[in-house]
């Protein structure tokens, strides 16, 4: 299943602990259908000392959240995302791009 949610996109928490937080994606694992977002799903993670870490100890960070949770948000508000495609011509040539768009207000995203 392709996803439509990206990188740096802002989302809407839509279930879960979290619910109602939005934060911007880190990282988007498709295979796993889960996304990262930033100050969402925070978990504890006990770590040995190391090299990047010399003390230590427990450790604040990001756990990954089902696509099905996450909602992409446009203008402060939870919104579907659909593609537009767009012809255009170049050098005599039509081009097709595919672009995201809102499907509430039905204005381009990207």
């Amino acid at each position: 299943m392709a996803t439509k949610i990206k990188r740096n996109d802002k989302v809407i928490i839509i279930a879960g602990k979290d619910k109602g937080k939005e934060g911007k994606v880190l990282l988007v694992n498709r295979k796993k259908n889960r996304v990262i977002v930033e100050g969402v799903g925070m978990i504890s993670k006990h770590q040995k000392p190391g090299a990047g870490n010399a003390q230590g100890g427990i450790v604040k960070k990001e756990a990954s959240i089902h696509l099905s949770n996450v909602m992409f948000s446009h203008k402060g508000k939870a919104t579907r995302l659909g593609y537009k495609i767009e012809t255009s011509e170049k050098d005599g040539k039509t081009i097709k791009v595919k672009k995201r768009f809102a499907k509430t207000t039905g204005e381009l995203v990207d």
